[in-house]
């Protein structure tokens, strides 16, 4: 009795334990999937969303085939390829796109890949069955806040009360004491005024002080105004789009003439054109509601990956940098022949959440900047045309202005 009792407590022990470990299995396998997923899925799937390939939630659920899921994802081209109808049936439903091929994924991967993508698709599924069905009822505001205001109307009107009992009682102990005498407050007379003022403005020298402070403030002021007239520095607009180069330049260390592209080889670094922006945000952060603003501009549909020419619509970017019209700025000559940095002229964007003007982009600081600027002519493309230019003046060529650079658009238009 005593072994058959012991036998029970140890198999009873035993089965929770197993329980236990298989649980704990069944979370480590989640947990690998969303890895692998992540790392490899992400570019054409999204668990509830259509992206390049199908909701792969709702595929799961229909599809129990664990043994045939498994060779699909592994190699479905082989497949299709001895003619399985299931393979070839899913070929012809996505217009005969085909997928990308994991053989080096083990079974367990995949497994682990199923098993992430049923756990994630149910908890979205429950999230949906949990959230409020129809338009929130609009409530007013709660008994307590009522309450609460009603109190200190209460309060502020008794206060009244007692403070106007208080003043009328020390009235009338004043009127009833004629031994009390209340101070009043010494009032000049007009005369003494005028008198004062007269001895001030007798004081020459007095006189003369106040004129020379004010003059030399008003010029302080004037000299300012004027200098800081047309200089924007600090000069931050609000974009219609939220965009952080802190996160971009900064975080992720993307350089910035992938977007600025006309910074190296023309006059404007020019504003990145949306198909820039759809490189990575056909499939990053396609959530955001800023990335939706991008997805409105283009007229495109992230469920069906499709363009609408006839939605499109400009972004009206709002220039932060501007230079007046008398002023000829070259980006490549500085960026491509200098060589010098973005942040020379626009500061550490790669801190900023919003840009802004950092530099004053005044005459004076631009010819501090070339005063300072050593020239690094050593293989430089440009300054070896001028010296062979130069070379051929000295042997008595012929040289024309083209070969110094006559014939650049920048030459002549602006």
């Amino acid at each position: 009795m005593i072994f058959k009792q012991f036998s029970r407590s140890v198999l009873l022990i035993v089965g929770f334990a197993f329980w236990g470990f298989s649980a704990a299995y069944a979370q480590t396998d989640a947990a690998k999937g969303e890895t692998i997923f992540k790392s490899k899925c992400t570019a054409c799937h999204k668990i509830d969303q259509i992206m390049t390939g199908p909701a792969l939630g709702p595929q799961l659920t229909e599809e129990t085939d664990d043994k045939y899921l498994t060779k699909w994802i592994q190699n479905n081209q082989a497949l299709i390829a001895a003619g399985n109808p299931k393979a070839v049936a899913i070929l012809k439903k996505f217009d005969n796109k085909a997928m990308t091929t994991f053989t080096e994924l083990s079974d367990a991967d995949v497994g682990n890949v199923i098993t992430y993508i049923r756990a994630d698709w149910k908890q979205i599924q429950d999230d949906k069955a949990k959230a409020p069905v129809g338009p929130v009822e609009a409530k007013g505001p709660s008994e307590l806040v009522v309450w609460g205001l009603i109190g200190i109307v209460i309060i502020a009107f008794i206060l009244i009360i007692v403070l106007n009992k208080a003043a009328g009682s020390l009235e009338r102990v004043l009127a009833s004491n004629p031994n009390i005498v209340v101070e009043e407050e010494a009032v000049v007379a007009e005369a003494d005024k005028n008198v004062l003022l007269k001895k001030i403005l007798k004081n020459k020298k007095l006189v003369f002080f106040i004129l020379v402070c004010g003059t030399i403030a008003m010029g302080s002021w004037g000299w300012v105004t004027l200098w800081n007239t047309n200089v924007h520095t600090g000069y931050q607009p609000v974009q219609p789009i939220k965009y952080s180069h802190e996160l971009h330049a900064g975080q992720m260390k993307i350089d910035c003439q992938y977007c600025h592209g006309g910074a190296y080889k023309s006059k404007n670094a020019s504003i990145p054109s949306l198909n820039v922006c759809m490189n990575c945000h056909k499939v990053v952060k396609t959530e955001s509601a800023e990335i939706h603003k991008i997805y409105d501009a283009l007229g495109y549909d992230p469920k069906t990956q499709k363009y609408d020419s006839t939605a499109a619509k400009p972004i009206q970017w709002i220039r932060v940098h501007n230079l007046p019209d008398l002023a000829y700025f070259n980006h490549s000559q500085h960026v491509k022949v200098a060589g010098l940095k973005c942040q020379t002229c626009h500061g550490p964007v790669e801190t900023m959440k919003e840009v802004y003007q950092y530099s004053p982009l005044t005459m004076k600081w631009c010819i501090q900047c070339h005063k300072r600027t050593e020239v690094n002519a050593k293989g430089n493309a440009y300054y070896d045309s001028i010296l062979a230019a130069h070379d051929k003046i000295k042997k008595g060529e012929k040289v024309t202005a083209a070969v110094l650079g006559g014939i650049e658009c920048g030459k002549c238009h602006y």
